[in-house]
Protein backbone atom coordinates (compact mmCIF):
# COMPACT_ATOMS: atom_id res chain seq x y z
CA UNK A 1 0.00 0.00 0.00
CA UNK A 2 2.74 2.43 0.96
CA UNK A 3 4.49 1.26 -2.51
CA UNK A 4 1.16 2.36 -4.47
CA UNK A 5 1.02 6.03 -2.64
CA UNK A 6 4.81 6.88 -2.95
CA UNK A 7 4.10 5.74 -6.58
CA UNK A 8 1.01 7.99 -6.97
CA UNK A 9 2.59 10.77 -5.22
CA UNK A 10 5.46 10.58 -8.29
CA UNK A 11 2.63 10.22 -11.00
CA UNK A 12 0.71 13.33 -9.50
CA UNK A 13 3.98 15.34 -8.82
CA UNK A 14 4.85 15.60 -12.70
CA UNK A 15 1.30 15.63 -13.68
CA UNK A 16 0.96 18.93 -11.48
CA UNK A 17 4.88 20.66 -12.54
CA UNK A 18 3.47 19.76 -16.64
CA UNK A 19 0.37 22.20 -16.43
CA UNK A 20 3.07 24.89 -15.84
CA UNK A 21 4.42 24.19 -19.02
CA UNK A 22 1.05 23.77 -21.09
CA UNK A 23 2.54 22.54 -25.16
CA UNK A 24 0.70 24.71 -27.75
CA UNK A 25 2.20 25.14 -31.48
CA UNK A 26 3.06 28.36 -31.64
CA UNK A 27 0.77 28.52 -34.75
CA UNK A 28 -2.43 26.91 -33.03
CA UNK A 29 -5.10 29.01 -31.56
CA UNK A 30 -6.36 26.04 -28.79
CA UNK A 31 -5.00 23.78 -26.70
CA UNK A 32 -6.10 20.45 -25.17
CA UNK A 33 -5.01 19.68 -21.88
CA UNK A 34 -5.84 16.54 -19.59
CA UNK A 35 -6.97 16.68 -16.46
CA UNK A 36 -7.42 13.12 -15.32
CA UNK A 37 -7.62 11.18 -12.05
CA UNK A 38 -4.24 9.38 -12.20
CA UNK A 39 -5.24 5.35 -12.42
CA UNK A 40 -6.81 5.88 -8.51
CA UNK A 41 -8.98 2.89 -7.50
CA UNK A 42 -11.82 3.96 -5.76
CA UNK A 43 -12.93 1.21 -2.99
CA UNK A 44 -16.06 2.32 -1.13
CA UNK A 45 -19.74 3.75 -2.54
CA UNK A 46 -20.00 7.08 -2.30
CA UNK A 47 -16.29 7.92 -2.76
CA UNK A 48 -15.42 11.75 -3.96
CA UNK A 49 -11.76 12.09 -4.93
CA UNK A 50 -9.72 15.26 -5.79
CA UNK A 51 -6.53 15.58 -7.73
CA UNK A 52 -4.88 18.90 -8.62
CA UNK A 53 -3.06 20.91 -11.21
CA UNK A 54 -1.06 23.89 -10.71
CA UNK A 55 -1.05 26.66 -13.39
CA UNK A 56 1.31 28.39 -14.67
CA UNK A 57 1.80 31.75 -12.73
CA UNK A 58 3.74 33.47 -15.27
CA UNK A 59 1.25 33.89 -17.69
CA UNK A 60 -2.96 34.23 -18.46
CA UNK A 61 -4.79 30.71 -20.03
CA UNK A 62 -7.88 31.40 -21.42
CA UNK A 63 -10.14 28.19 -21.07
CA UNK A 64 -12.81 27.50 -24.08
CA UNK A 65 -14.05 24.31 -24.27
CA UNK A 66 -14.54 21.04 -21.80
CA UNK A 67 -14.18 18.05 -23.23
CA UNK A 68 -15.41 14.93 -21.05
CA UNK A 69 -13.55 11.75 -20.19
CA UNK A 70 -15.99 9.20 -18.14
CA UNK A 71 -19.08 7.25 -18.59
CA UNK A 72 -22.16 8.03 -15.88
CA UNK A 73 -21.16 4.20 -15.24
CA UNK A 74 -18.40 4.98 -13.95
CA UNK A 75 -18.57 8.62 -12.28
CA UNK A 76 -21.92 9.60 -11.42
CA UNK A 77 -20.61 13.38 -11.67
CA UNK A 78 -17.41 15.76 -11.83
CA UNK A 79 -16.83 19.52 -10.95
CA UNK A 80 -13.71 21.14 -12.00
CA UNK A 81 -12.90 23.70 -9.25
CA UNK A 82 -10.99 27.15 -9.64
CA UNK A 83 -8.63 27.61 -6.31
CA UNK A 84 -6.33 29.85 -5.26
CA UNK A 85 -4.53 26.57 -3.51
CA UNK A 86 -5.76 22.82 -3.12
CA UNK A 87 -7.35 21.86 0.16
CA UNK A 88 -4.26 19.62 0.71
CA UNK A 89 -0.67 19.47 -0.33
CA UNK A 90 -1.31 15.64 -1.64
CA UNK A 91 -1.61 14.43 -5.27
CA UNK A 92 -4.82 12.77 -4.51
CA UNK A 93 -7.33 13.09 -1.17
CA UNK A 94 -10.92 12.39 -0.52
CA UNK A 95 -12.74 15.32 -0.77
CA UNK A 96 -16.21 14.23 0.28
CA UNK A 97 -16.53 16.23 3.53
CA UNK A 98 -20.08 16.38 3.44
CA UNK A 99 -20.91 11.96 2.77
CA UNK A 100 -21.01 10.04 5.87
CA UNK A 101 -18.33 7.63 6.24
CA UNK A 102 -19.77 4.15 5.45
CA UNK A 103 -16.74 2.06 5.34
CA UNK A 104 -12.75 2.45 5.80
CA UNK A 105 -10.70 3.15 3.08
CA UNK A 106 -7.46 3.99 1.52
CA UNK A 107 -8.61 7.53 0.93
CA UNK A 108 -10.22 7.73 3.91
CA UNK A 109 -8.06 8.58 6.54
CA UNK A 110 -8.85 12.61 6.41
CA UNK A 111 -11.19 14.50 4.35
CA UNK A 112 -10.21 17.67 3.23
CA UNK A 113 -12.25 20.35 0.59
CA UNK A 114 -11.45 20.52 -3.01
CA UNK A 115 -9.75 24.10 -2.12
CA UNK A 116 -7.79 25.23 1.07
CA UNK A 117 -9.44 26.90 3.61
CA UNK A 118 -9.31 30.68 2.92
CA UNK A 119 -8.53 30.65 -0.41
CA UNK A 120 -10.09 31.52 -4.10
CA UNK A 121 -13.20 28.86 -4.61
CA UNK A 122 -15.22 28.66 -7.65
CA UNK A 123 -16.95 26.02 -9.82
CA UNK A 124 -15.72 26.45 -13.37
CA UNK A 125 -17.69 23.50 -15.04
CA UNK A 126 -19.61 20.47 -14.03
CA UNK A 127 -20.94 16.97 -15.88
CA UNK A 128 -22.99 14.06 -15.42
CA UNK A 129 -24.33 11.87 -16.79
CA UNK A 130 -23.04 11.69 -20.02
CA UNK A 131 -23.07 15.31 -20.72
CA UNK A 132 -21.22 15.95 -23.86
CA UNK A 133 -18.02 18.12 -24.69
CA UNK A 134 -19.07 22.08 -24.11
CA UNK A 135 -17.43 24.85 -26.37
CA UNK A 136 -17.68 28.58 -25.06
CA UNK A 137 -19.14 31.27 -27.20
CA UNK A 138 -16.66 33.05 -29.19
CA UNK A 139 -14.79 35.45 -27.61
CA UNK A 140 -15.56 33.69 -24.24
CA UNK A 141 -13.37 32.32 -21.89
CA UNK A 142 -12.15 31.50 -18.38
CA UNK A 143 -9.15 33.16 -17.08
CA UNK A 144 -6.70 31.33 -14.87
CA UNK A 145 -2.72 32.13 -14.42
CA UNK A 146 -1.18 35.23 -13.96
CA UNK A 147 -3.89 37.87 -13.09
CA UNK A 148 -6.31 35.43 -12.09
CA UNK A 149 -7.25 34.47 -8.45
CA UNK A 150 -7.34 30.64 -10.27
CA UNK A 151 -4.07 29.35 -9.47
CA UNK A 152 -4.73 25.59 -9.30
CA UNK A 153 -7.72 23.97 -10.74
CA UNK A 154 -8.97 20.90 -8.91
CA UNK A 155 -11.05 17.83 -10.43
CA UNK A 156 -13.52 16.48 -8.08
CA UNK A 157 -15.10 12.72 -9.77
CA UNK A 158 -17.92 11.34 -7.16
CA UNK A 159 -17.89 7.29 -7.67
CA UNK A 160 -21.38 6.47 -6.35
CA UNK A 161 -20.82 3.06 -7.14
CA UNK A 162 -17.73 0.31 -7.68
CA UNK A 163 -18.60 -2.83 -8.97
CA UNK A 164 -16.78 -2.38 -11.54
CA UNK A 165 -13.64 -1.22 -9.54
CA UNK A 166 -13.89 -4.91 -7.66
CA UNK A 167 -11.65 -6.68 -9.86
CA UNK A 168 -8.86 -4.04 -9.05
CA UNK A 169 -9.44 -2.02 -12.26
CA UNK A 170 -8.30 1.53 -11.98
CA UNK A 171 -10.16 4.80 -13.26
CA UNK A 172 -8.36 7.53 -14.94
CA UNK A 173 -11.66 9.63 -15.47
CA UNK A 174 -11.74 13.52 -15.77
CA UNK A 175 -11.99 16.40 -18.48
CA UNK A 176 -9.73 17.61 -21.25
CA UNK A 177 -9.45 21.48 -21.35
CA UNK A 178 -9.37 23.50 -24.28
CA UNK A 179 -7.58 26.72 -23.57
CA UNK A 180 -5.83 29.44 -25.64
CA UNK A 181 -3.22 32.20 -24.76
CA UNK A 182 -5.26 34.86 -26.82
CA UNK A 183 -6.57 37.04 -24.45
CA UNK A 184 -10.66 36.97 -24.51
CA UNK A 185 -12.83 40.30 -24.48
CA UNK A 186 -15.57 38.13 -22.20
CA UNK A 187 -14.78 37.03 -19.15
CA UNK A 188 -16.38 33.78 -18.07
CA UNK A 189 -18.10 32.59 -14.57
CA UNK A 190 -20.18 30.47 -12.91
CA UNK A 191 -22.96 31.48 -10.54
CA UNK A 192 -24.61 28.43 -8.28
CA UNK A 193 -27.58 28.57 -6.76
CA UNK A 194 -28.73 25.43 -4.45
CA UNK A 195 -30.19 24.70 -1.31
CA UNK A 196 -30.31 23.06 2.42
CA UNK A 197 -33.46 21.46 3.35
CA UNK A 198 -35.31 18.33 3.63
CA UNK A 199 -37.53 16.37 1.96
CA UNK A 200 -40.36 14.37 4.24
CA UNK A 201 -41.74 11.13 2.98
CA UNK A 202 -44.33 10.20 0.38
CA UNK A 203 -44.23 14.20 -0.25
CA UNK A 204 -43.73 16.76 -2.94
CA UNK A 205 -41.04 19.54 -1.93
CA UNK A 206 -40.08 22.54 -3.54
CA UNK A 207 -36.38 23.65 -2.85
CA UNK A 208 -36.28 27.31 -3.75
CA UNK A 209 -32.96 29.25 -3.25
CA UNK A 210 -32.63 33.28 -4.51
CA UNK A 211 -30.12 35.82 -4.26
CA UNK A 212 -29.82 39.73 -5.24
CA UNK A 213 -27.14 41.05 -7.23
CA UNK A 214 -25.15 43.14 -5.76
CA UNK A 215 -22.60 44.60 -8.17
CA UNK A 216 -22.64 46.92 -10.69
CA UNK A 217 -21.53 44.89 -13.36
CA UNK A 218 -23.52 43.98 -16.64
CA UNK A 219 -23.99 39.75 -16.72
CA UNK A 220 -24.66 37.92 -19.64
CA UNK A 221 -25.93 34.69 -19.41
CA UNK A 222 -25.25 31.60 -22.19
CA UNK A 223 -26.11 28.44 -20.65
CA UNK A 224 -27.39 26.83 -17.41
CA UNK A 225 -27.33 23.37 -16.28
CA UNK A 226 -29.48 21.39 -13.42
CA UNK A 227 -28.69 18.64 -11.06
CA UNK A 228 -30.40 16.78 -8.32
CA UNK A 229 -30.09 12.80 -7.18
CA UNK A 230 -32.87 10.45 -8.07
CA UNK A 231 -36.07 12.85 -6.49
CA UNK A 232 -36.05 15.50 -8.78
CA UNK A 233 -38.09 16.07 -11.72
CA UNK A 234 -38.14 19.71 -12.55
CA UNK A 235 -35.08 22.40 -11.73
CA UNK A 236 -35.70 25.67 -13.16
CA UNK A 237 -33.55 29.01 -12.62
CA UNK A 238 -35.03 32.74 -13.23
CA UNK A 239 -34.32 36.35 -13.39
CA UNK A 240 -36.53 38.27 -11.23
CA UNK A 241 -37.00 42.21 -11.71
CA UNK A 242 -39.28 44.46 -10.07
CA UNK A 243 -40.74 47.51 -11.72
CA UNK A 244 -41.93 50.51 -10.47
CA UNK A 245 -44.80 49.37 -8.72
CA UNK A 246 -43.36 46.84 -6.60
CA UNK A 247 -44.07 44.50 -9.23
CA UNK A 248 -41.70 41.03 -9.73
CA UNK A 249 -41.19 40.06 -13.24
CA UNK A 250 -39.93 36.82 -13.71
CA UNK A 251 -37.93 35.45 -16.58
CA UNK A 252 -37.07 32.24 -16.92
CA UNK A 253 -33.60 31.29 -17.69
CA UNK A 254 -33.75 27.49 -17.33
CA UNK A 255 -35.91 24.56 -16.65
CA UNK A 256 -35.02 20.73 -16.92
CA UNK A 257 -35.39 17.43 -16.09
CA UNK A 258 -33.07 16.93 -13.91
CA UNK A 259 -32.22 12.92 -14.74
CA UNK A 260 -31.78 13.60 -18.16
CA UNK A 261 -28.50 14.43 -19.50
CA UNK A 262 -27.01 16.99 -16.96
CA UNK A 263 -25.13 19.34 -19.80
CA UNK A 264 -24.89 22.88 -19.92
CA UNK A 265 -27.97 23.69 -22.14
CA UNK A 266 -28.10 27.26 -23.94
CA UNK A 267 -30.32 29.61 -21.67
CA UNK A 268 -34.18 30.73 -22.61
CA UNK A 269 -33.96 34.35 -22.41
CA UNK A 270 -30.22 35.91 -22.99
CA UNK A 271 -31.14 39.19 -21.54
CA UNK A 272 -28.34 41.08 -19.48
CA UNK A 273 -28.75 40.80 -15.40
CA UNK A 274 -28.15 44.02 -14.03
CA UNK A 275 -27.51 45.52 -10.22
CA UNK A 276 -30.54 44.87 -8.69
CA UNK A 277 -32.17 42.49 -9.89
CA UNK A 278 -32.41 39.12 -8.26
CA UNK A 279 -31.77 34.94 -8.93
CA UNK A 280 -34.00 32.32 -8.34
CA UNK A 281 -33.93 28.37 -8.25
CA UNK A 282 -36.78 25.96 -7.46
CA UNK A 283 -36.20 22.15 -7.59
CA UNK A 284 -39.30 20.01 -7.39
CA UNK A 285 -38.89 17.19 -5.65
CA UNK A 286 -40.90 13.76 -5.20
CA UNK A 287 -40.36 11.22 -2.28
CA UNK A 288 -42.09 7.96 -2.05
CA UNK A 289 -39.13 6.61 0.12
CA UNK A 290 -40.76 5.86 4.22
CA UNK A 291 -37.91 8.29 5.75
CA UNK A 292 -37.34 12.40 5.62
CA UNK A 293 -34.51 13.12 2.79
CA UNK A 294 -31.84 15.81 3.73
CA UNK A 295 -29.57 17.55 1.06
CA UNK A 296 -26.10 15.72 1.33
CA UNK A 297 -23.12 14.33 -0.76
CA UNK A 298 -24.29 10.77 -1.23
CA UNK A 299 -27.11 8.92 -3.36
CA UNK A 300 -29.34 8.43 -0.57
CA UNK A 301 -29.54 12.43 0.17
CA UNK A 302 -30.15 14.82 -2.44
CA UNK A 303 -29.19 17.85 -4.11
CA UNK A 304 -30.81 21.06 -5.71
CA UNK A 305 -28.01 23.06 -7.83
CA UNK A 306 -29.06 25.22 -10.90
CA UNK A 307 -25.53 26.28 -12.63
CA UNK A 308 -25.94 29.52 -14.00
CA UNK A 309 -22.89 29.82 -16.60
CA UNK A 310 -22.38 34.01 -18.01
CA UNK A 311 -19.77 36.21 -19.24
CA UNK A 312 -18.76 39.94 -18.38
CA UNK A 313 -17.64 42.62 -21.17
CA UNK A 314 -14.05 43.74 -20.59
CA UNK A 315 -14.33 43.05 -16.60
CA UNK A 316 -13.72 40.38 -13.83
CA UNK A 317 -16.91 37.94 -13.34
CA UNK A 318 -18.90 38.61 -10.32
CA UNK A 319 -17.34 38.03 -6.98
CA UNK A 320 -20.56 35.85 -5.50
CA UNK A 321 -19.89 32.26 -6.77
CA UNK A 322 -22.27 31.16 -4.53
CA UNK A 323 -26.08 31.71 -3.60
CA UNK A 324 -27.30 28.98 -1.45
CA UNK A 325 -30.69 29.19 0.93
CA UNK A 326 -31.74 27.37 4.22
CA UNK A 327 -33.80 25.46 2.05
CA UNK A 328 -37.47 23.74 3.41
CA UNK A 329 -38.88 24.00 5.98
CA UNK A 330 -36.14 27.20 7.20
CA UNK A 331 -36.85 28.94 3.52
CA UNK A 332 -39.61 29.31 0.69
CA UNK A 333 -40.47 31.90 -2.04
CA UNK A 334 -43.37 32.55 -0.44
CA UNK A 335 -42.13 33.40 3.06
CA UNK A 336 -42.78 37.37 4.03
CA UNK A 337 -38.35 37.36 4.69
CA UNK A 338 -38.03 36.16 0.98
CA UNK A 339 -39.44 39.34 -0.26
CA UNK A 340 -40.72 37.98 -3.58
CA UNK A 341 -43.94 38.39 -5.05
CA UNK A 342 -46.10 37.37 -8.57
CA UNK A 343 -44.23 33.71 -8.44
CA UNK A 344 -44.57 31.83 -11.01
CA UNK A 345 -45.32 28.68 -9.39
CA UNK A 346 -47.14 25.93 -11.49
CA UNK A 347 -44.69 27.15 -14.26
CA UNK A 348 -41.38 26.45 -12.10
CA UNK A 349 -42.32 22.80 -11.22
CA UNK A 350 -43.95 21.85 -14.44
CA UNK A 351 -42.23 21.12 -18.17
Amino acid sequence: MELFHMALRIICGIFIISLGRMVMAKHSPIGRYPILMPNVHPDRPELYLCTPVKVDYTKNYYIVGFEPNATMNTAHHMLLYGCGKPGTNRPVWDCGEMSRRMMMSEYDDESFSPCGQGTHSQIIYAWARDAPKLELPEGVGFKVGLDSPIKYIILQVHYAHIDRFKDGSRDDSGIFIHYTLEPMPKQAGVLLLGTGGEIQPHSVEKMESSCDITEHKEIHPFAYRTHTHGLGKVVSGYRVRRDDQGVDHWTLLGKRDPLKPQMFYPVENHEPIRFGDRLAARCTMKSDRDRITRIGATNEDEMCNFYLMYYINNDEPLTTKYCFSLGPPQYRWEYPNSDLNNIPDIAASTL
